[in-house]
């Protein structure tokens, strides 16, 4: 069971890194037919540095919800919740209907430990989706009844290993994780048992590169770096979405419900349950989308770049979009020119739950081309978030009942 006092458990997250308050968020210019400036703020990088250093892997997301929840309690009009712990947060417009659903998940991959040996390691389980090769001589963060007890995923050192196996791949279940403890009891003193939740130590940061094309300077761009962000990106733009409506007094003919859903990456559970409350008429999922611009991948496996504009996905493992919602979107996106990518994805989202819910609802993926998902650190542009805000704020002002019943007429 999750401690209920996990706000005195705050992860103790890098105190002598750079303030996120220097960077230069220099974003927000207009664009001609939604007539709103949409800008990354202090208040929101806080927000998101906040949503993506906290502890939330997939089944204890309740520091996530709750560090949403206080942001996002100041522009919704309802905030509610199902019982998988999943956060929904409502903005009316000035119609009832269509309900549009803004999924986005808060749980982040990590480990749940499964063993204490009598050297006092740990041994544990995945929560979500990991490679091995990422996981080796990494610094982890344990949550216990005691606090925070820091940790390195670990193995067997590779001059104790024969020649044949060192050119091998460690596989996690030779891992362990070494807290320091040199026995079974000093590991238990520490706090820890069995079922304690495991995350990345990895913290958030951003940085500012001079932006070339074709061999020409063509500006700066802000990049975020650290964990979480599949899926607190998500989050972040469904806030943010919700807080522009808000501030911008922008008239939209929907009740929009933002979602901060839970354990996604173990089965896209708390869609499950949030599509089941809400009974949305259309789904704009929010998500990451894997960033093909590293060396070894070819457009045909990964097409998405950072710094491109969000991606639309055309097609992945668990949903076919609506493919008159596709159309819409895209013709709204060229109406309000705004920068997008077309994408596929070898993998699902909470879409994937959410289309087929009720008597199924109209859905479409929006994507931040993200790098090394899945690690202790990813890498994505600010510019592509800010877009996808813009690009789902032009789609709710255009959205209505009428065009909504059309997405699934005969």
């Amino acid at each position: 069971m999750d401690s209920d006092n996990s706000s005195l458990l705050t992860t103790p997250c890098c105190p002598n890194a750079k303030s996120v308050k220097t960077a230069r968020i220099i974003y927000g210019q207009p664009y001609a037919h939604a007539k709103v400036i949409v800008l990354i703020d202090q208040q929101a990088l806080k927000f998101l540095e906040e949503l993506t250093n906290c502890f939330g892997p997939s089944g204890f997301e309740k520091e996530p919800a709750r560090i949403t929840k206080a942001y996002v309690s100041k522009y919704a009009d309802r905030i509610s919740s199902d019982k998988l712990g999943s956060l929904l947060f409502t903005k009316k417009g000035t119609a009832d209907s269509p309900v549009v659903l803004m999924p986005g998940h808060i749980d982040e991959v990590g480990f749940i430990i499964s063993s204490i040996n009598k050297l006092g390691f740990l041994t544990f389980n995945e929560l979500g989706g990991w490679f091995d090769q990422v996981l080796l001589g990494q610094r982890v963060w344990i949550r216990t009844s005691k606090g925070i007890v820091p940790g390195i995923i670990a193995a067997k050192p590779p001059h104790l290993l024969p020649a044949e196996e060192r050119s091998k791949v460690v596989v996690k279940e030779k891992m362990f994780i070494d807290v320091g403890a040199s026995n079974e009891d000093e590991a238990k003193e520490m706090g820890i048992r069995v079922g304690n939740p495991v995350i990345p130590d990895s913290c958030f940061s951003t940085m500012t590169k001079r932006v070339f094309k074709d061999g020409k300077k063509k500006g700066t761009e802000i990049l975020a770096i650290g964990k979480a962000f599949d899926d607190r990106i998500g989050t972040f733009i469904a806030a943010e979405v919700v807080r522009m409506l808000v501030e911008k007094k922008i008239r939209h003919p929907n009740t929009v419900v933002g979602a901060a859903t839970t354990m996604e990456e173990v089965g896209l559970r708390g869609a499950k349950t949030s599509a089941f409350v809400v009974k949305p008429d259309v789904c704009l999922t929010l998500e990451v989308d894997i960033a093909g611009d590293v060396p070894g991948i070819e457009a045909s496996e990964a097409s998405a770049k950072i710094g491109s504009g969000p991606t639309i996905t055309t097609w992945d493992t668990s949903m076919i979009p609506n493919q008159e919602l596709l159309e819409f979107v895209l013709e709204t996106a060229d109406k309000a020119k705004l920068p997008y990518q077309l994408s596929q994805v070898k993998g699902g989202t909470d879409a994937g739950a959410v289309h087929i819910s009720n008597a199924g609802c109209p859905s479409l993926v929006f994507g931040v081309a993200t790098r090394h998902i899945h690690s202790h650190a990813g890498i994505l542009s600010l510019t592509d978030a800010e877009n996808c805000i813009k690009l789902i704020v032009e789609v709710l002002r255009r959205l209505d009942k009428k065009r909504a019943d059309s997405f699934t007429e005969l």
